[in-house]
């Protein structure tokens, strides 16, 4: 009994934040976050990490331990401890103290910097933006829904990239700059994006004249996949908005979208919100 009494507590400090010890939880953790990630990003200066290289190794040792405890606790308390594991915030948590460890076995802690800045996302847990996800995941379906003409319309702009592309090397040649049709074609890419880097530019008039049309066209391009998603997202949140269907739960713990009667998360196991105000 005491070993769960002890259980049911941890849970409601590490996954409940409506407690005084959860909130508490929460603040502790989001500095240990903050301080995790920059130093990360501090680490990366050479003029500080050659200075303070001690101090980056003391810091990263220590919120690692934290960050490894703390998983360990998520998943001796919660409720589907596999549910947590498998999860969204349950992957980023492992991640969160995978390349300390893994850089103890097979060096190269240094490229492991992008894995550990991950660590970043783990705001969203103690912001509770999880519950936000259900308008995410409509985006996400928008997208998926309209991935057949963002294709056509892709594939169309890389086919005029090409000829573009191909175009200019014969008109401006080698001499140019223009030394190669696939070289050419970056160009014509850089081009129509409105990126502009200007390592490569036309020099005859014909060639500016071509490159300024592919410039313009650059921004009616650029508003088709836009203007494709934002009709299918207004069609779908139309469509959602009818008065007797009761809205979705969406679980603060790992994002699983459940159904609006349900009382725990069929992921996870943690306790939903309830509709009532």
């Amino acid at each position: 009994m005491k070993a769960s009494h002890l259980r049911k507590k941890t849970y409601e400090v590490i996954f409940e934040a409506n407690t005084l010890a959860g909130k508490a939880f929460d603040i502790g953790l989001f500095i240990v976050i903050g301080i995790s990630v920059l130093s990360i990003m501090l680490e990366t200066v050479p003029s500080i990490s050659g200075q303070y290289a001690s101090l980056f190794v003391l810091v990263e040792v220590a919120t690692t331990l934290l960050f490894t405890l703390e998983y360990f606790l998520r998943i001796w308390c919660s409720p589907r401890p596999s549910g947590y594991v498998r999860s969204f915030y349950g992957i980023i948590d492992l991640l969160a103290t995978a390349p300390f460890y893994l850089s103890l076995f097979v060096g190269g802690g240094s490229g492991l910097a992008i894995v550990r800045s991950l660590r970043l996302l783990r705001v969203f847990r103690v912001l509770k933006l999880s519950r936000f996800l259900i308008e995410g995941n409509m985006l996400w379906q928008s997208i998926i829904r309209s991935s057949r003409k963002i294709g056509v319309f892709l594939f169309t702009v890389l086919l005029l990239c090409i000829i573009m592309g191909t175009f200019m090397y014969a008109l401006e040649g080698p001499e140019n700059g223009f030394t190669s049709i696939p070289l050419s074609i970056y160009w014509a890419i850089v081009t129509l994006t409105t990126v502009g880097y200007g390592d490569i530019a036309p020099h005859t008039v014909f060639g500016q004249f071509v490159a300024s049309a592919i410039m313009i066209l650059g921004y009616a391009i650029i508003a088709v996949p836009t203007g494709i998603v934002t009709v299918d997202l207004s069609s779908a949140r139309n469509s959602s908005q009818e008065p007797t269907k009761a809205p979705e739960l969406s679980c603060e713990n790992c994002g699983t979208t459940t159904m609006p009667e349900a009382n725990y998360c069929a992921q996870c196991g943690t306790e939903l919100p309830s509709h009532e105000a």
